[in-house]
């Protein structure tokens, strides 16, 4: 599969320890920085990787929500595979409700916890998750977020970082990512 010329599907060397769809932010492709170290750490985990592409400026009057769990279930449709893993960047972490009904594991990073039915719904999910945000983006709740981590849910939170998990400094910057991919791996190493 390709979009753009570009693969959108990739397989570990091995055996497949399962599937992981990526979905992207709403101008934050899944090529970008953050989700480009995700889909490394994945298949060097031994996971299948599935990206997802869209143009959400295609979205109309559509519910966002329903608009990525479309996506979702459309990404989906044909696949069987035993074990499902979420990767989603602020827009696509509208799948959570997705992932919640059937307690998918999954990675959310710059989660819009400012919103409630989205919080609520990875506070509903039975599988393991993690969220990834800063203290300067904002669309982080912090105290959102630490009630989730006493719910269970692993929690990176970078006090420089904003919305894009930069900082305005290109070294820093680096750092945070950096900090992402070990977080993104320790939690990988955990399911």
């Amino acid at each position: 599969m390709t979009f753009g010329g570009l693969p959108t599907r990739w397989e570990p060397d091995g055996d497949s320890r399962g599937l992981a769809l990526v979905l992207p932010g709403r101008a934050y492709s899944p090529s970008a920085p953050l989700l480009e170290l995700a889909r490394l750490a994945l298949l060097q985990h031994g996971f299948t990787v599935q990206q997802v592409w869209w143009d959400s400026t295609t979205r109309g009057d559509e519910d966002p929500d329903q608009w990525v769990r479309r996506h979702v279930a459309e990404a989906l449709a044909d696949e069987d595979a035993d074990h499902v893993v979420l990767v989603a960047k602020s827009l696509g972490t509208r799948a959570a409700s997705y992932a919640a009904e059937r307690g998918l594991d999954a990675v959310w990073l710059t989660p819009l916890l400012v919103e409630p039915a989205l919080a609520e719904a990875i506070a509903s999910n039975a599988g393991r998750q993690l969220l990834v945000g800063g203290l300067a983006d904002e669309l982080w709740d912090a105290a959102v977020a630490a009630e989730l981590a006493d719910n269970g849910c692993d929690v990176l939170e970078v006090p420089d970082a904003d919305h894009m998990m930069g900082t305005g400094d290109v070294v820093r910057t680096a750092e945070v990512h950096v900090e992402v991919a070990r977080a993104v791996d320790t939690f990988l190493s955990g399911i």
